[in-house]
């Protein structure tokens, strides 16, 4: 199994050295980047660059939605996980809009971390079930029109059919094997439906289809 890189920004030091003490319990698992706030982080990416982000909510120096684009625009490969103590469902429905990977309370369990880190290495994104039910609720008070079953988007049935496994958590192989199709098949099918979609990641992939009823909750 790889070794799944990690990066932890936040400048509450007693949080800081929890998480790490956490990280070095976990098998396969290496954090490569250390910062307390999101120019320190910029700085750094310069260097390193792991796979996922731990990025506290509540950085002093540097919006924390704007560190998010600016991660995305120079780095698109790299995943961001949030952690707060914020719940409310509008700050939630926004940062996963923007294309973050995972959104968890400070109070989150050791194994919860851990599960967190390794669906959103291997799917993309990880919704846990107090995200996955404010994010649907505030997404589908934003509109109360008929499912368009991808036709405004122009999607194909085998699109369709990727986005359904997708928004269910399945993992590529999963998909592959369900669709009877390569790995690499369906990977050419997600960088299309991101495209026709407009969103930069898999779990902005989720929210839009959720959003605009391509796919039913």
């Amino acid at each position: 199994m790889k070794t799944i890189t990690l990066g932890l920004i936040d400048d509450h030091s007693l949080f800081h050295e929890g998480i790490k003490s956490l990280l070095k319990r976990m098998t396969n698992v290496s954090l490569i980047l250390e910062a307390v706030n999101g120019k320190d982080l910029l700085k750094q990416l310069s260097n390193v660059v792991p796979d996922i982000i731990l990025l506290d909510l509540e950085m002093e120096n540097m919006n924390e939605a704007s560190t998010i684009l600016k991660v995305q625009e120079l780095y698109p490969d790299l995943k961001v996980i949030i952690l707060t103590m914020h719940k409310e469902e509008r700050m939630i429905s926004y940062l996963m809009e923007i294309g973050t990977n995972g959104y968890l309370l400070k109070d989150t369990s050791e194994n919860e971390l851990e599960t967190a880190i390794r669906c959103t290495y291997e799917k993309g994104f990880y919704f846990n079930p107090f995200v996955s039910e404010t994010l649907l609720k505030g997404l589908k008070h934003k509109t109360d029109r008929p499912s368009i079953i991808g036709k405004d988007y122009h999607l194909t049935s085998r699109e369709l059919e990727v986005l359904e496994g997708i928004t269910q958590e399945y993992t590529t192989a999963e998909i592959a094997k369900q669709l009877f199709l390569s790995a690499r098949t369906i990977e050419g099918h997600r960088k299309n439906l991101m495209g026709k979609l407009g969103v930069k990641n898999t779990a902005g992939l989720v929210v839009k289809a959720v959003k605009e009823k391509i796919i039913s909750v």
